[in-house]
Order: structure tokens, then sequence, then C-alpha cells
């Protein structure tokens, strides 16, 4: 028999301002589902999460909920309005026998449940916004950007938890591989509809250029026929116009078709254009030290950049990627060592803060009023790259509606934001661009054209991010933060990288002598005893790994059982009882395949030794 939906939303319309958003909109999320939602920056991908979330109400149509079923939501922008702490923020709604799962979520999205929520980050609120919702472990999930402020270790973090966790989940995800590792079915919003392809997102560039190719074969068909119809029309012997004149209307009945069809957002016209040329070498740094307090950034780090060169720079949050760049530019001066920049540089900057954006500002001022772009006596035009423009028309080339250039910066959604600020920095000639985060909340044709001009820009590129799919199309040096003063240079993107650490990891691990190792007698050598294969790398990492593991299910299963022995939970809370029940089996599960797959390996280990 098939299973209700945990979720239902059924013709639903929606309008802002007088434009529809959606019209007569109808979906479903099953049990199990692991859907990603997708579409063009401003289609509607946030809004219709709050409408699944309920937190946005539709014009018409109607929302349902399974019974007993829940929904949980981690925005974009958390408001923390009225907690003291991180932790209390996360624990809203948790009873003191469940605190282990905001703790445990917390380890592993690297956020302090003790830090103010007044002297918190946007990033450090995002994931005690995530922690929450993990910790709360509704049916449904609906996660807007998770990934976003996190580093990769943390986001590799959640990809684990997702696969793992039995219940249904929505993503909206600028990053890639994060999508393609996590979703088996994709919804795309596209002028205001909603399809569904019953495939992940790495299906999806192939599934939208089929549907985009149809419609565009049926658009041409339907020019023809007009064509021919328009042509009868005006020749057409006027005996006949009486008994034709079901032919009129036909024809106009395929022009007002032909005007219905919306036509589809276009790419951004965006374009960068490269200074005069800079010196070959662009950034020298010799054995560069940096420490504040106890914390030490690098430590002799060294490094040539050249001309051309596209280096990223990876590490968890808080190692310094941010401070090397700012030492490499000359911005902040090492404790010991040098840094030599060459000539001719005219650096543009990208800031994943949006310090360069004034949110009370519309977009309007947020351009005329840059001192940079600012065509004197001319308060509607802009200077792009060395040529006047009019302001609308400048937005327009970065997909803004005419209707909305008024419209305050703080108004805009995240993709936006990033497009604005792009349009702020490709109005300047540079040859050295610092982008750090860029890709942060664009949509997926905008990162490809972003990565199309990013290989054809003739300067240098210094990349902060932790997308690793878009590090692997557009780097050739990785420079890792690994902590503690380590900064270690890669060649290649992030793929090379990862690749280059293990094999570094393999030749380390033998060239350590074994705790047995010593020279065998003239006997020992004539006679090999026979041994059993030994474990692999992975096997060996994952045998060190199993007993923390087994201790936390352990203790995450007598924390539940606890729960569940108050004799009034079921009747005064019967949902909680519900999920907690769930939760238990899980765990319990879990530690039986992870207590089987302990002894395989140490029997295996035993055989081989």
């Amino acid at each position: 028999m098939a299973q209700a939906p945990l979720l239902q939303l059924s013709d639903i319309s929606l309008t802002f301002g007088g434009e529809p958003v959606f019209s007569d909109l109808s979906l479903n999320v099953q049990p199990g589902d692991r859907v990603a939602l997708v579409g063009r920056n401003g289609s509607g991908k946030s809004t219709l999460m709050k409408v699944m979330a309920g937190l946005v109400e539709p014009d018409t149509g109607t929302r349902v909920v399974v019974t007993g079923g829940s929904v949980g939501y981690m925005e974009q922008e958390p408001d923390l309005s009225g907690f003291d702490t991180l932790g209390d923020y996360a624990a809203e709604g948790l009873g003191p026998a469940e605190m282990y799962l905001v703790e445990r979520a917390g380890e592993g999205l690297g956020f302090d449940p003790d830090r103010k929520v007044a002297t918190a980050s946007g990033g450090e609120r995002r994931r005690a916004a995530l922690a929450r919702l993990m910790a709360q472990d509704p049916d449904v999930m609906l996660l807007d950007e998770p990934t976003n402020h996190l580093d990769i270790s943390a986001i590799r973090w959640l990809e684990t938890e997702l696969k793992s966790t039995r219940k249904a989940f929505v993503l909206i995800s600028h990053d890639r591989k994060f999508l393609e590792e996590l979703t088996r079915a994709t919804l795309w919003i596209d002028r205001g509809a909603v399809r569904r392809q019953e495939q992940g997102f790495a299906a999806f560039e192939d599934w939208r250029d089929k549907v985009w190719d149809e419609e565009d074969e049926a658009r041409h068909k339907l020019d023809r026929k007009i064509k021919a119809e328009a042509k009868w029309a005006v020749e057409g012997i006027s005996a006949r116009r009486t008994r034709n004149q079901g032919r009129v209307r036909a024809l106009k009945a395929l022009r007002q078709e032909r005007a219905g069809m919306i036509r589809r957002q276009g790419t951004a016209a965006m374009e960068l254009t490269s200074a005069p040329v800079s010196g070959k070498k662009v950034i020298e740094a010799d054995g560069l030290t940096k420490v504040f307090g106890e914390k030490t950034i690098v430590k002799g780090f060294s490094l040539t950049v050249q001309r051309g060169d596209r280096v990223a720079f990876v590490g968890p949050n808080g190692t310094g990627k941010t401070t090397l760049i700012r030492m490499l530019m000359g911005e902040i001066a090492p404790d010991e060592g040098s840094v030599k920049l060459g000539t001719n540089l005219v650096p543009a900057v990208f800031d994943q803060g949006r310090a360069a954006l004034d949110p009370e500002m519309s977009l309007w001022e947020s351009l005329t009023g840059d001192a940079d772009m600012r065509v004197s006596g001319k308060a509607d035009q802009v200077m792009v790259r060395g040529e006047p423009k009019h302001v609308v028309g400048y937005l327009k080339e970065f997909l803004f509606d005419e209707r909305r250039v008024r419209a305050k910066v703080g108004s805009l959604s995240g993709g936006e934001k990033a497009r604005l600020l792009l349009a702020k920095l490709m109005a300047k000639e540079s040859n050295l661009l610092v982008l750090d985060e860029p890709t942060n909340d664009l949509d997926v044709e905008t990162l490809d054209l972003l990565q199309d001009l990013l290989g054809e820009y003739d300067g240098t590129v210094l990349i902060v991010s932790h997308d690793r799919d878009f590090l692997d199309r557009t780097v050739n040096t990785t420079i890792a933060m690994e902590g503690d003063g380590r900064a270690v240079v890669y060649a290649g993107g992030w793929s090379d990288y990862q690749s280059q650490r293990r094999e570094a990891e393999r030749e380390e691990k033998a060239a350590k002598p074994g705790k047995d190792s010593r020279e065998p007698k003239p006997a020992e050598k004539a006679k090999p005893a026979p041994k059993a294969p030994g474990l692999s790398f992975t096997e060996k990492h994952r045998l060190e790994e199993l007993p923390a593991e087994l201790e936390r299910l352990e203790g995450e299963i007598a924390k539940l059982e606890q729960l569940l022995a108050d004799p009034e939970l079921f009747t005064r809370e019967p949902v909680k009882f519900k999920k907690a029940t769930e939760m238990l089996t899980e765990r319990q599960e879990k530690l039986g395949r992870s207590e089987e797959e302990w002894l395989a390996l140490e029997e295996k280990a035993e055989a081989a030794g």
C-alpha cells in the first residue's frame, strides 16, 4: 500500500507585489525523499520552502502535514533574538536528556554553544540553526543553503549525517558535489511552475537542457504555424471570410498562446576585463610567520604566485585563510619573513561578508554611490570598464528587473546580493582577483558562467572556497591550511589535493617502523610463515574510529532509554515519544552493525598479525 505523503501542497498560488510567484502549484514529500530544490536566483526557492514550512501563507491552496508528523526548517538568516547563547537557541524545545544531540551536532559543525548571540557571526548563527534542526530530528527537514559558512570538514559531517538518516529532506544548495552526493529526486522551479524528476541533481542539467530544447522546438513550430495562418488571413478571398471566421479566431488564439509563452531568464551578461598586464611575478612570499596570541597562523611559509595562476586556500574555519591572503596582499605585516608584490597590480576583491553592500541603500544608490563607478554630473550613469553606461541597463545585464532598481539591498535574496557584488566588481578593470567564498547562493547557470569567465581571465586569481566542485573546475594550485601554522602547497584542485595528501600519508606510515620491526633471523627468512592479507589503509583508519563511535552510540542509547523511561511521556508528548522511539531503534540497529564491523576488522587484523 502506498504511504501517505508527509507533506502535501495542493493548488498553491502566491503573489508578491502584484507579481505572481507561483500559480496552481502542487507537490508531495514522501517518506525517505531526498530532494534537490533548484532554480534560478529569484525564482522563489526560499519562498517555496517557507510555504512548505508553514511560515508563508499562500493566497490560495492548501498545505497538509501527515497526522503526528513534523516539518523543520533551517532558513538562511535565522532570528536568534530572545536567546542569550547559541546553545540556548539550538536546544529550544529539547529536554535535559536530549542535550547531547545539540552537543554532538555542535562538535560536527564546529560551533561553540556558549558563544553569546550578541557577539556571534552570521556563520556561527547559521551553524547553530543547523544544529537545532539536526537535534530536533523532524520527519521532513527543509535546508536552505546549509553549507554556506561551513568548512569542508563540517560539510562532510553533514553529508554523513544526511546519508544515514531515514528522514525526508529537501535541499537548496549551490554546492554541486553536496547535492550529487545526497539527492535522489529533483524539484525544479522554472517561471512559476515546479517540475519533478525522480533522479538526483547529477541528472539535472541534462534534464533541464532537454526540456528547453523541446520548448524551443515547440515555439519554432508555433511561430511557423502563426506565419502561415497570418499569410492566409491577408491573402484569403473576401468571399470566404464569413465561413472562415473560425480560422480567424483560431489565429487569434495561436497568437495569444505564443504571447503566453513565458520567456526563459537568460544568463547574466557578466564580463571580466583585465587591466594592463601585471609583472610576471605577482606575489613572492618568503618565510612568513604570523602569530596572534597563542595561535600560529603560518610558520615559515613561502610561495611564488605567477601571472595567470589560480590559487585556492582551503582548510577549517578559523585556520587563517583570509589572514594569509591579506598578508600576501600586503595588508597585514608578517611577524617574520617578507612579501614582495609584483608591478602594475590592479586588484579587485569579492568579500564573502558583503561589506561593500549597504543594506539600507537601493540597488541604484549602491552603484551610483560607488566612487570608482560614479560618472561626474550624471546621476543615472555608472562607469563600466572605462565606459559610461545607464545604471538600469547595467543592472539588467545582471538579471535585475528595472522595477526593482529602487528596492533596498537588504530586501535581496542571497543570490541577488552576490550578483550585485559581482556587478560592482566587474565594472572595474583588474589583473588580480581576490574571491572570498564567491559561490555562496549563486544558481547553477551563474556558477557555470563565473567558472567560464575565470578560465578566460588573463589576470591572477586567489580564491577562498569550500565548494569542492568549483575548486576542481577553476584552480591549478591549492594551499591547505592544516592548523598549527602548517600551510602546505599542492598542485591542482581539490581532488588533486586529496589524492596527494592520501599518498603522502601512506608514504609516511610506510616509512615508520612497526612496533615489532626487527631484522629477521636467517631461519625466519628461509621459512616465511604464510599470513592472511592485512588491513588496508581505510580499514585501519576505520578500526581506529570505531571504539569512539561505539561509545557514542551507547551513550545516545542510554539517554534515549532514560527519556523513554518516563511513564507519562506518551500521554504528555506523543510526538516526542514517537521520535525518541524511532531514534532509539535506529541507533540500536546502527550499534549492532558497528559492533559486527569492529569484530570483523579485529579478526582480520589478528589473522594478519
